[in-house]
């Protein structure tokens, strides 16, 4: 009898017999099939590859066992969570009626992508809930099975399924094809899952939605069933509980709420429209950027919303994103396009004219507009749009003062945090990957000389930052600002990108201390990203409830009835004069009616007035948050606003 050798994360070292499975080592080992932590066991690795429980072992080995709660364990989880519900779906609406096209993991979920006749709605989860849970009751193993490409073209023709016949003619002729099934469900599938439809403990379907087949519009549109599993009842409660205050939370919902933004289709999808009270906080973000801007050294400039291809092609942004652009507009005797970028304007404006080393640093920013070609199915409220205006600048140095303006462009980061109350950010130190030829310019003395600059800055600096590979723009490694969202998503916020390619594309130079011609260094730098995703961030940051000095409106004067509007107008004439943003309630309503209004807008200051108010000339103050704050006269109630205003959005 012949065995083999298996050393365990602890270190413990086991005999079985040659072929056990992983399976049976973990019931060896934990009887109960939990961890010694008490953990169900839902898969392993072998030799630090992934595998099912079902492995069996033909050498000695180093074995480390997943359980449940990990998060190698929830995708397994997920995953055989998605073939369960597309096992529903073939049961209720008919094996030959249901074509399968993907069912991956996704982030906190899974989802499946079907063909069915019949449209599929969320008043139509429980049923398929319920027959989900039948099938986890009758806990059927995952069984794989390799299967050569006529296997699994036939068993897939047998079912009439057009999407999977598909997908395995664009497989490569040496990928293995692999087949899962349970009970009498069967699927093509890579992996990895849990050993049976059993160990889905939680689980939720959340939404539904279509996709076209493959993210390609020329193809069938299908229905996309959402749906989330965890190890628990308790973790999965908890992920509902969060999905709930996410949608409070989400920006599409608020900005329609507070009036601030809008979409139409006869505008076209992804073209958001401001609302007055959304461009007077637009107005806000924009005029206090610029005056912090301009006072830091910034000169701020205009640059057409188009541009040449041959613009895009000296700056290597067309042979590296051309599939973002929209399509070219034959004119005259050249090409134009919707910019996607900002950079290769400011290039030229500071090709303008010849530039001396007493010049440098130049720094040109600018409000710029842009566009990208988006895919309709990635267009979300505000956080992707297909026009945006970005806080762009570039600033051109000399080589030794790098590391000085890197300094300020942080210093101007932290400094537009702290007044927009962002607390929470990180930085990332975003590198290429050498081995990407395709995405990043050529010349590694380059890349090893600009990736040293960016990490001393940073660490002179004293930053807490990690690195990531990758991440860097084409022409050069830049500094991230990572923020989490409230709802939970990580996205970079800020930028600034290091570049000695861009000068050299458009032939950029200055006039140096001795006479010859030398070329500068770019820094772009972005502050407070575009306005959409900065007006999606702060709304969903804040749940609504804007900083005070941001609010379009900041104070709203309530009349208890008609006979006092004319007062209530005075109140916010004085208001305005005191650059006050206030509104007066006109709409005859009940009070109580009015002052959940102004709640809901989440105004910070209400003033309500009436009789003992007129007679007095003083105001009721109600404060966001805080309540009643009593009688005050209008001077003193309006210097108690700007007291607590102070310094807020003020760039001196």
């Amino acid at each position: 009898m012949s065995f083999v050798q298996v050393t365990l994360h602890d270190a413990t070292v086991h005999h079985f017999e040659r072929g056990v499975t992983l399976g049976h080592i973990a019931a060896h080992v934990y009887p109960n099939g939990r961890s010694s932590e008490g953990k169900t066991i839902v898969g392993a690795t072998c030799n630090g590859t992934p595998v099912e429980l079902s492995t069996s072992l033909k050498a000695d080995a180093t074995i480390q066992f997943i359980d449940a709660f990990s998060t190698e364990g929830l995708e397994r989880i997920r995953h055989t969570a998605a073939h369960i519900l597309a096992q529903a779906l073939q049961r209720i609406y008919g094996t030959q009626q249901v074509k399968l096209g993907i069912g991956p993991v996704i982030e906190d979920g899974f989802y499946y992508d079907v063909d069915v006749a019949a449209p599929i709605s969320t008043e139509d989860f429980a049923g398929i809930e319920a027959e989900m849970q039948r099938i986890i009751a009758s806990d059927y193993p995952l069984v794989r099975r390799r299967v050569t490409r006529e296997e699994a073209l036939a068993r897939f023709a047998m079912v009439h399924d057009h999407l999977k016949r598909e997908l395995i003619a664009d497989i490569p002729a040496d990928v293995p094809l692999t087949i899962y099934e349970q009970g009498e469900f069967f699927d093509l599938c890579r992996g990895l899952h849990v050993p049976s439809t059993g160990h889905v403990k939680a689980f939720k379907l959340l939404s539904v939605a279509g996709a076209y087949w493959r993210g390609d519009v020329k193809k069938p549109m299908l229905q996309r069933i959402y749906g989330t599993a965890f190890a628990t009842t308790e973790q999965l409660h908890e992920h509902l509980t969060f999905l709930e205050e996410a949608k409070k939370r989400d920006h599409r919902k608020l900005g329609k709420e507070l009036k601030l933004f809008a979409f139409a289709s006869e505008v076209g999808q992804g073209l958001p429209l401001w609302l007055p009270r959304g461009a007077k906080l637009r107005r806000i973000m924009e005029r206090y950027i610029i005056d912090l801007e301009e006072k830091l050294g910034y000169d701020h400039v205009y640059t057409p919303v188009l541009g040449s291809v041959e613009l895009y092609k000296i700056s290597g942004h067309w042979e590296h994103y051309q599939e973002n652009m929209f399509p070219q507009m034959p004119m005259d005797n050249e090409s134009l396009i919707l910019r996607p970028m900002n950079c290769p304007h400011h290039m030229m404006v500071y090709k303008s004219e010849m530039r001396s080393y007493r010049d440098l640093p130049v720094r040109i920013a600018e409000m710029g507009t842009m566009h990208r070609y988006e895919l309709s199915g990635s267009l979300t409220g505000l956080h992707r749009v297909r026009a945006m205006t970005l806080n762009d600048g570039h600033i051109f140095c000399r080589a030794d003062q790098i590391k000085t303006e890197f300094q300020r462009v942080i210093a101007l980061i932290e400094r537009v945090y702290a007044d927009f109350g962002i607390t929470q950010y990180r930085y990332r130190l975003s590198y290429r990957d050498p081995q990407n030829t395709e995405k990043y310019f050529p010349d590694d003395e380059m890349w090893e000389t600009s990736q040293r600059m960016l990490k001393e800055v940073v660490e002179e600096l004293g930053l807490e930052y990690y690195e990531a590979i990758g991440e860097a723009a084409f022409y050069g490694p830049k500094v991230d600002v990572q923020i989490v969202t409230a709802l939970r998503k990580e996205e970079t916020l800020s930028t600034a990108q290091l570049d000695f390619l861009l000068p050299q594309r458009f032939e950029l130079e200055y006039v140096a201390s001795d006479g010859t011609k030398q070329r500068p260094v770019v820094i772009h730098r972005s502050v407070i990203s575009t306005m959409e995703r900065m007006t999606a961030f702060l709304l969903e940051n804040f749940a609504g409830a804007l900083p005070a000095w941001l609010c379009p409106v900041q104070v709203i004067v309530i009349p208890v009835s008609d006979k006092f509007l004319d007062y209530a107008e005075v109140v916010t004439q004085r208001c305005l004069q005191q650059q006050l943003r206030a509104e007066t309630e006109v709409r005859n309503e009940k009070l109580g009616y009015k002052i959940r209004e102004a709640q809901g807008q989440r105004i910070p200051y209400m003033f309500v007035v009436g009789a003992a108010e007129q007679e007095a000339q003083t105001v009721s103050v109600r404060q966001r948050g805080v309540g009643d704050q009593g009688t005050m006269t209008i001077d003193d109630a309006v210097a108690h606003i700007r007291a607590t205003l102070e310094g807020k959005g003020n760039p001196n």
